[in-house]
């Protein structure tokens, strides 16, 4: 009974995210309606080419083929003129999608990070967010546009040949469902797996390459760089081959569909051929003849539907597995897509009750996910404006996990209350108002200054921070003069801060907090890496750059210089 249960809930997540992928019916509608008008033409082109080469063998006046010749001439200019419309404004819908799918993954992703994705290497989720959400759009443009037209052009077209001869109209839907019938059976049984596959495959690539370029320094100091190419070619070969198996099922399954094809016509002759000449004229025939293998080229895009089916499941579940089912399924709802369907409730949970302190926290408690046992429990303290909290303990005592639950990167239990109000009942990202914070690592993007600084402050609602306001702020954290003497605001940082020292990236990340209006900022190990003296002058200095009206949270493992006047919490 559980399996069943977490079987429906995967559906249920991957149901989802496919329907997040899909444009709206009015934008699929006309690919549709342009695509059965491309098929159409197609099976139109090749039956009315074959009767009139047989009519105009029999030497009838010019008139008689006139109306044939223009229909071939418009069916011939139809099938480019329609595909090419098809393809416009099916991937025009598909693209535009593709990037609101973008924007509601990322957004999903925010919740879960890094709490939820620990058990996540960085390749898989690089891969599902950019590889498998571009898989993502093969359901409206591999997948559901191809089974809609094909299955509407391969009815009309065996209504039609009934219309000519009965027996030929069952001979080719006993072909098409028996042809079609094996072709996917062939393919689900040689590639299936291999379908599936994929996403895994092309994630350990991405993987692998990210470790090769991220860590190239320590591959080299300890002479592993070649191992490293080889685990690269290996991912690489595993990948290769499942796209060559996948091809090879491609093309068994269109000679199963070509051998039915050639088999529904051959068929078609023998049923006919005692009513030919009797009620049944001989371009007429002709036409009933030729028209299935048109048809079968139509048909051929149900089994490659199907194909491309599985493989888009699996993306859809590699993706569901980061965005919507790392975390409890009692927290699922607390998604970006549930905040903007109630703004009313929202804004009014953000209403602070009076004279409550900011923070208050009681028997708190947090595990990561799949963890066995809590990574913290018992944590207790009341934080007010202004007031600053020391949290130590030893290395692996929980002090970061603490951070991540602070501002809901990692779920948390016990008694946890933003200004009174119950953080767990808020929007995650009406408690990152709050809370901010300055990790012990701080991400600096390879830009300059300028940029590393502004986006800390630009939204709506609270403008774009000035040139004047970030000079403000990197004075306020000691940086200011610093800055002038690398070029200003154009000082470039390097990829990840490479270019800077561990104590300026932390002044640059309480820089960030500080324009954000963070009313409480947790400083995880600010001092991590930075010798005995220069960590109490840094620590002193941090602090003091915080605006009065702020509190602090100070995680660290070290002993703190006796100026500073905190609460403590011991982990």
């Amino acid at each position: 009974m559980r399996a069943m249960q977490t079987e429906a809930v995967t559906r249920q997540q991957r149901r989802t995210v496919l329907d997040r992928a899909l444009p709206s019916g009015s934008r699929r509608l006309p690919g549709v309606l342009l695509g059965v008008l491309a098929d159409a033409s197609v099976v139109g082109l090749l039956g009315l080419s074959m009767w009139l080469i047989v009519r105009a063998g029999e030497q009838p006046p010019i008139l008689h083929l006139t109306f044939a010749i223009v229909g071939v001439r418009a069916l011939a200019i139809g099938r480019a003129a329609f595909r090419y419309a098809e393809r416009l404004t099916s991937h025009d819908a598909a693209l535009a999608q593709l990037a609101v799918l973008r924007s509601r993954t990322f957004a999903s992703l925010v919740p879960r990070v890094p709490g939820a994705l620990e058990s996540h290497r960085r390749g898989e989720v690089l891969a599902a967010f950019v590889d498998d959400v571009d898989q993502l759009q093969d359901e409206a443009l591999r997948v559901r546009q191809p089974l809609i037209v094909s299955g509407i052009v391969t009815g009309l077209s065996v209504m039609v040949v009934a219309l000519i001869s009965v027996p030929a109209a069952l001979v080719l839907l006993g072909a098409l469902v028996l042809g079609g019938g094996l072709s996917v059976v062939l393919a689900s049984r040689l590639s299936g797996a291999q379908d599936r596959e994929l996403s895994a495959a092309r994630a350990a690539v991405v993987d692998a390459l990210l470790e090769r370029f991220s860590a190239s320094e320590v591959l080299v100091a300890f002479d592993a760089v070649e191992m490293q190419r080889a685990r690269i070619a290996a991912a690489e070969q595993r990948l290769a081959t499942l796209q060559l198996r996948r091809a090879r099922s491609a093309g068994l399954t269109a000679a199963v569909l070509g051998c039915a094809a050639g088999a529904a016509s051959l068929l078609a002759i023998v049923v006919m051929l005692p009513t030919l000449g009797d009620g049944l004229s001989a371009p007429l025939f002709a036409a009933a003849v030729v028209v299935p293998a048109a048809v079968f080229e139509v048909f051929a895009q149900i089994p490659a539907a199907l194909s491309a089916r599985r493989t888009v499941q699996a993306s859809a579940d590699r993706v569901a597995d980061l965005t919507e089912g790392a975390l409890p399924s009692e927290l699922v709802a607390d998604t970006p897509e549930a905040d903007e369907q109630m703004p009313t409730e929202r804004e009014a949970t953000r209403a602070p009750v009076v004279g409550a302190p900011l923070l208050e926290v009681r028997g708190l408690a947090a595990r990561y996910p799949g963890a066995a046992s809590d990574a913290i429990s018992g944590v207790d303290f009341v934080l007010d404006a202004g007031e600053t909290l020391v949290v130590r303990g030893a290395s692996g005592a929980g002090k970061s996990t603490l951070a991540l639950a602070l501002v809901r990167f990692l779920e948390s239990r016990g008694e946890y209350r933003v200004r009174g109000l119950d953080a767990r009942a808020l929007p995650a990202d009406a408690v990152r108002e709050v809370v901010g914070l300055c990790e012990q690592r701080p991400y600096l993007f390879d830009s300059d200054l300028r940029q590393n600084l502004k986006f800390a402050r630009d939204s709506v609602d609270r403008g774009t921070a000035s040139d004047d306001d970030l000079w403000a702020v990197l004075d306020r954290v000691g940086l200011a003069d610093w800055a002038l003497e690398r070029g200003g605001l154009d000082a470039r940082l390097g990829a990840d801060g490479a270019w800077i020292s561990g104590g300026q990236a932390q002044r640059i990340a309480l820089a960030r907090a500080i324009l954000a209006d963070f009313p409480v900022v947790v400083l995880d190990e600010p001092t991590a890496g930075v010798d005995r003296e220069l960590a109490d002058r840094l620590v002193l200095d941090l602090l003091g750059a915080v605006p009065d009206d702020r509190a602090v949270i100070l995680i660290t493992h070290t002993e703190l210089p006796q100026e500073i006047s905190a609460s403590r919490v011991d982990l």
